[in-house]
């Protein structure tokens, strides 16, 4: 319930970060970026400390602290809740020489949609810093999701903007 709150109040506010590429009857592709001052390097060892950048808005528990997702094949990027948990994706490519992270994660209120998701994280070198790259492709939609897709971008910029602000805690 918390999170389907939080997608109605993300289709509420504005971001600059929208970055809906694309959609058809099948589903629908996102891509946002955001650049930071540290390294690749930097920036691959954050994404691993989901729990440190994911916004607790966007959680079951209302804790982002209870999120973890370690940097490895076949890990689970999961929440640990009073006596059970949810797996909101689960880990399916990871680069560290290409700083790149992959993940099958049909995220929030899609998870019981019956889509197929993929969320990913390239991390690139980009003037003194990195640039991150994040891109979400859902398959399989039906209408009722294909027109979430400008609220899971808001959602998803979010919590880029939150591994921004974790790596470069005092860059606006």
């Amino acid at each position: 319930m918390r999170a389907l709150m939080a997608i109605a109040a993300a289709l509420l506010a504005t971001s600059a970060h929208a970055a809906v590429v694309s959609t058809s009857p099948a589903g629908f592709h996102i891509e946002n970026r955001v650049k930071v001052v540290a390294s690749p390097d930097q920036v691959w060892t954050a994404l691993g400390q989901v729990g440190s950048w994911w916004s607790s808005d966007h959680t079951y528990s209302g804790s982002a602290s209870n999120m973890t997702m370690p940097l490895q094949v076949g890990a689970c990027f999961c929440e640990a809740l009073a006596g059970g948990g949810v797996e909101h994706g689960r880990v399916i490519a990871v680069w560290p020489e290409q700083h790149l992270l992959r993940m099958q994660a049909a995220l929030g209120p899609l998870q019981d949609k019956g889509v197929s998701a993929v969320l990913t994280f390239q991390v690139k070198p980009a003037d003194g810093g990195s640039e991150i790259v994040e891109t979400y492709n859902v398959g399989g939609a039906t209408p009722q999701v294909i027109q979430m897709a400008p609220a899971v971008d808001r959602v998803l910029a979010e919590q880029l903007g939150g591994l921004k602000a974790y790596i470069d805690p005092h860059m606006p």
